[in-house]
């Protein structure tokens, strides 16, 4: 039987726990502080096969949800590889490397069509004269032309 504990007051006001034995007299007085945390510390026996019994409950249950895990890995894994051997996924994959392949190969054409055209751009651009130039050297073509019949007949306008 557990012993028996009675609760008082010290004259000063601290909380007492009178412990008493088989017969019912005082055995030991303690203070209500300490002998309330060391209870706390313990277990008794009842909660202590209770701990035991929900030990190794959780220890069941953490057995039985590894379980369901590998299975559900293995059934996953058996659906992976049931798709893979599918023709309409094969089929799927390989339509859609080949539209990779093309959209990669129409960005490269267009990439490589707008480079040329901007060299070709540049060519011309190198190429061109600029308008005053070409307009100043007509001037001059043209006057040199005239300039020798205009002399021609200065020339006759002064012998005559």
């Amino acid at each position: 039987m557990a012993t028996r504990r009675t609760t008082m007051r010290s004259r000063s006001g601290t909380k007492l726990y009178a412990v008493r034995d088989q017969s019912g007299k005082f055995k030991d007085i303690q203070s209500y502080k300490k002998a309330h945390a060391a209870d706390l510390r313990r277990k008794s026996k009842a909660e202590a096969k209770a701990d035991a019994g929900a030990k190794e409950k959780f220890v069941a249950m953490e057995k039985q949800v590894e379980k369901a895990a590998k299975k559900a890995v293995k059934a996953v894994r058996a659906r992976l590889d049931e798709a893979r051997t599918n023709k309409n996924v094969i089929a799927m994959e390989r339509k859609v490397e080949r539209a990779a392949k093309k959209a990669a190969k129409t960005i490269r054409a267009s990439l490589t069509d707008a480079v040329a055209a901007v060299k070709r751009a540049a060519k011309k651009a190198g190429k061109r004269k600029p308008a005053a130039k070409s307009a100043a050297k007509k001037a001059v073509k043209k006057t040199a032309r005239k300039a020798p019949a205009k002399r021609a007949a200065k020339k006759t306008a002064k012998k005559s």
